[in-house]
């Protein structure tokens, strides 16, 4: 594992923590958490696809 590879995986390992964590302290009802954990993968989806089509065209 390389040096950047570490880095990558600690802030996926953070930032999934903090998602977790702000779904876990609204003690929302099951079907609201599921919606929300959709939205959370979209969001991070949506932003994984723009870095790496920006990383494609420079």
């Amino acid at each position: 594992m390389s040096g950047d590879t570490v880095v990558q995986t600690l802030w996926f390992a953070g930032a999934f923590a903090l998602v977790l964590s702000s779904l876990l302290a609204r003690r929302l009802p099951m079907a609201d958490w599921l919606k929300m954990t959709l939205a959370w993968v979209a969001i991070f989806g949506l932003v994984f696809l723009v870095i790496r089509t920006w990383q494609a065209v420079t």
